[in-house]
């Protein structure tokens, strides 16, 4: 029997994406609401492209790659090859001919005066998830990643042109200023019983979250469980640059970073038993197997933590 509590999680990224999926297993969807990081967002080819909605929505409504972990799966690129044999167009973003559906509706929705969280809720209507997926505002903030060798770098030029290899000096989250909170991530925030941070990237996934105006200080007012799970495993991320940029930027590569970085932001943290395990008086700290690998340990997962939760929160 799925769970009756208004759980909110905040989201980016494959790793993210993968405790959802235990999630909805565990958790009603209808109490199950993903506050998704859109700093990745970019205009490609006249297409507005949401990589971190696109990974979410494809692992709930079961269409995702499940050797990438993210895009559609038996998907192929013969757009984008003819784009590139016929006329020219650099195709270092790859758009498969699938994918592209959504990309054509959102923005087909965009143009037609829906807001982001409007279209996303067409789109999640129609591929029947029943969970709620909102973008973390529905004003345009990306994320600018300041580079060694390139100086500051769009966020998929940065992770998918260059793959992820230059140094990042700084980070920083273009027009964050300008945005404002919606009244659908505030509402939901304000009926959450429990709020998750998923183990995705603190820098790159969650940071752009954070950084939208009002959020933050709304998160620290909450008077209840804010559970943060570790991205870092024995010293490393399982998938992208986490720990690359957590040594870049001079910070030490380990849970406890992670958990400070959240700060008085939580009052939970989920570490993995491969970890060497940190004391914080502040935190309640469960240590669990969190490396998932497949449904039966994404599912194992999320009920080991909302279990956890409600016993250490009553």
């Amino acid at each position: 029997m799925a769970l009756d509590k208004n759980v909110v999680v905040l989201i980016g990224g494959v790793g993210g994406a993968k405790l959802a999926h235990g999630l909805i297993q565990v958790v009603k969807p209808e109490s199950l609401t993903f506050i998704v990081n859109t700093g990745d967002d970019f205009w490609h080819l006249g297409l507005k492209i949401c990589p971190d909605l696109d990974t979410l929505m494809y692992t709930l409504s079961g269409l995702v790659d499940p050797a990438a972990g993210w895009g559609m799966a038996d998907d192929s690129i013969r757009v984008l090859q003819s784009l590139e044999k016929n006329y020219g167009i650099e195709s270092w973003f790859r758009l498969g001919d699938k994918d592209l559906a959504t990309h054509l509706l959102r923005t087909h929705l965009l143009r037609q005066g829906y807001t982001l969280t409007e279209a996303t809720a067409c789109l999640t209507e129609q591929l029947a998830i029943p969970a709620r997926l909102l973008p973390m505002s529905d004003a345009e903030i990306p994320t600018i990643v300041d580079t060694v060798e390139y100086g500051e770098l769009g966020f998929q030029e940065y992770f998918v042109k260059h793959r992820w290899q230059p140094v990042v000096k700084s980070i920083r989250h273009q027009d964050c200023e300008r945005a404002r909170l919606s009244t659908a991530v505030h509402d939901a925030l304000a009926a959450a019983s429990t709020v998750l941070i998923a183990p995705s990237n603190p820098w790159l996934s969650l940071a752009p979250i954070l950084a939208v105006p009002g959020l933050r200080a709304l998160l620290e007012d909450l008077t209840l469980p804010i559970v943060a799970v570790t991205p870092i495993i024995a010293g490393d991320a399982v998938k992208g640059p986490t720990a690359k940029i957590m040594a870049e930027l001079g910070i030490d590569v380990s849970a406890e970073s992670v958990a400070d970085y959240y700060g008085a932001m939580i009052n939970g943290f989920v570490d993995d038993i491969r970890n060497d395990g940190f004391q914080n008086k502040e935190l309640q700290m469960l240590r669990y197997d969190t490396l998932m690998t497949d449904l039966s340990t994404k599912i194992d997962l999320a009920h080991a933590i909302l279990g956890w939760i409600e016993g250490w929160a009553r």
